[in-house]
């Protein structure tokens, strides 16, 4: 992220991104129906993704809201038709299979991933203390909104970043205005290529936030985007962990449940509908940038990348390679 703000306009770095840009574009369509042909195995289902998409996208509902909605029909699907939304369901008798695997569902639970009172109560109190903690020696007004808003973020990470991350660009952009909306798209495009999963783009908006607001001064910028990410990072994931902890043997216990299996399955059919739209977003800021006329060759570089995926079944990695040095040759040759 240093690099990206002290080097961020020199023109190979400005290539490099509008060729990865549109590839990102392909690659969460991609993502969406990778999980939409495994999710989605019945109309109803289909319905629900959807109605996700038009929810949020044409009439901007809050996506905590969509999750808690898809949710409570999933849960009177289990009353009144359990086969739609019976998890697994679309894999037929036929499928093929691969062997005996080392943990399965006649696997003992082991004792760790028991329920117990005792032991979720522990986790609660260290999860909770340390976050209380660590908020409270937040005094800094940028750094304390960071914790909060990322807090809330983690809350609703279902289904990963790709359904989270327009909340994310709403509050970082839109709402505390720590970064640009390009900013954003750059943010998200280097979140796709470098290491680690792509929710580590938080880590990217504390940093251009807080080196953006100057929160120790202009002159400790690095310091005050070390914190803005530490800060980001620590209220994603903590929140994150302490659900591992806490729902984990709940899950266990719960398990073939339709009561509990139900919601997670329309939940599961919204969030498709939640990147299909991340898509869309994608797509609009990247192929008409700033609002201008369609750039014909981001659009050439999105679709030879879909193509790639989709088609040729190339691995995402060399795809956006392939498209970062297509972008860069431009800049050049341009």
């Amino acid at each position: 992220t240093w690099v990206y703000l002290t080097y961020g306009d020199v023109s190979a770095v400005t290539g490099i991104l509008y060729g990865i840009k549109p590839a990102v574009t392909a690659i969460v369509l991609f993502a969406a129906y990778r999980i939409g042909s495994k999710a989605l195995s019945n109309n109803i289902l289909r319905a629900i993704a959807v109605a996700a998409f038009i929810a949020i996208f044409a009439l901007k509902i809050p996506f905590p809201y969509i999750v808690l909605s898809a949710a409570l029909v999933g849960f009177l699907g289990a009353k009144f038709s359990p086969d739609t939304f019976k998890m697994g369901a679309h894999h037929g008798d036929g499928e093929t299979g691969y062997g005996p695997a080392l943990i399965d569902d006649n696997t003992p639970v082991p004792d760790h991933a028991k329920f117990k009172w005792s032991r979720l109560i522990s986790f609660a109190v260290v999860g909770i203390g340390i976050g209380i903690s660590v908020m409270s020696l937040l005094s800094d007004p940028v750094l304390h909104d960071m914790g909060e808003f990322f807090t809330k973020a983690a809350m609703v990470t279902f289904g990963g970043a790709y359904a989270v991350l327009p909340y994310i660009y709403q509050g970082g952009v839109d709402q505390y205005a720590w970064l640009t909306s390009t900013q954003m798209m750059d943010g998200l495009a280097l979140g796709e290529t470098t290491p680690g999963p792509l929710i580590m783009v938080v880590a990217f908006v504390g940093f251009v936030g807080a080196w953006t607001k100057e929160i120790f001064g202009p002159d400790a910028l690095l310091l005050a985007g070390f914190a803005g990410a530490s800060v980001a990072t620590l209220f994603t994931f903590l929140p994150s962990f302490l659900f591992i902890f806490l729902g984990g043997p709940g899950v266990e216990a719960t398990r073939g449940d339709l009561k509990f299996s139900a919601p997670l399955s329309a939940v599961t059919a919204a969030v498709v509908g939640v990147i299909i739209n991340l898509a869309v977003f994608f797509a609009k800021n990247v192929l008409w940038p700033n609002g201008a006329d369609l750039d014909w060759v981001a659009t050439l570089i999105g679709v030879a990348a879909f193509v790639a995926l989709f088609r040729f079944k190339i691995g995402i990695m060399s795809v956006i390679a392939a498209c970062a040095v297509i972008g860069l040759t431009l800049t050049v040759l341009v």
